[in-house]
C-alpha cells in the first residue's frame, strides 16, 4: 500500500500528536534492525558513539547499556522525537553518558574526532545532500573510527510505496561510492541480518 505523502514526511520529522504515534511505531518496526546494526558496530565500553537520527532513543539506550566507560551523542531533526528520547534516557542523561541534541545531517554539531563510532538506521533517504552529510560524519570520527548504515536499497520491494517526493533510495553499489569518495576506506555493503530484505554498509575513516 502505497504511503500518503503527509505520512512519509512525519517519518522524516515527527511533530505533534501524530509524530508521537509515528515514533512508537518506528520503534516497534525498526527494532531487529537497529538490533542488527549495534551488533555489526561491535561496541566496546570505552566507545564515544554517535546516531544520527536516534528517534524514540530505543538504540540511544541499549548503547549507553554497553558502553559503560565511554559515552553515547545523538543528533535529530524532530523535537518530539528528543523529548520521547530523553523520557527514555534520562537516567544516562543525568549520568553524563549520554547527550541528546537538535541538528541536522549536514551539520553536527559534535567537534572534530569526536567519536570512535557512528551509526544511522533508515535516515540515508532524507538526506537532501548526501556528500555533505558523509563529509560530516567523517569529521566527527576519530581515525580510523567506524561508520555503519542501514537501509533499503533501491529496486527493493515495497521502496515503490513510498512517495518520491520525500524518499530517496539508493542502490548498494551507490552507497558504497558515497562512503569511499566521502573518505572513508574498508567500504563493505552487506544484508543488514534481518528478514526484511535490508543492507548494512560499514566503513573506516582514513
Amino acid at each position: 500500500m502505497r504511503r500518503p505523502e503527509f505520512i512519509a514526511k512525519q517519518s522524516r520529522c515527527p511533530k505533534g500528536l501524530l509524530g508521537w504515534l509515528i515514533g512508537c511505531i518506528m520503534e516497534a518496526e525498526t527494532t531487529a534492525e537497529n538490533d542488527a546494526a549495534l551488533e555489526r558496530l561491535d561496541l566496546r565500553p570505552t566507545d564515544r558513539v554517535l546516531e544520527v537520527g536516534f528517534g524514540p532513543g530505543r538504540a540511544v539506550e541499549r548503547v549507553a547499556e554497553v558502553v559503560t566507560s565511554g559515552s553515547v551523542a545523538g543528533v535529530e531533526v524532530s523535537e518530539a522525537m528528543i523529548r520521547m528520547a530523553t523520557r527514555r534516557c534520562e537516567r544516562f542523561i543525568q549520568e553524563g553518558r549520554v547527550e541528546l541534541r537538535l541538528g541536522t545531517a549536514e551539520k553536527l554539531p559534535f567537534e572534530s574526532a569526536s567519536f570512535d563510532k557512528a551509526y544511522s538506521v533508515h535516515t540515508l533517504y532524507f538526506w537532501e545532500r548526501p556528500a555533505e552529510v558523509v563529509a560530516e560524519l567523517r569529521r566527527v570520527l576519530k581515525r580510523g573510527g567506524m561508520l555503519g548504515l542501514c537501509f533499503r536499497p533501491s529496486g527493493d520491494a515495497g521502496t515503490e510505496d513510498f512517495p518520491s517526493t520525500v524518499y530517496r533510495f539508493y542502490t548498494e553499489a551507490e552507497v558504497a561510492r558515497l562512503l569511499q569518495d566521502g573518505g572513508f576506506d574498508d567500504v563493505a555493503v552487506n544484508e543488514a541480518g534481518t528478514s526484511r530484505g535490508l543492507l548494512f554498509a560499514t566503513a573506516r575513516t582514513r
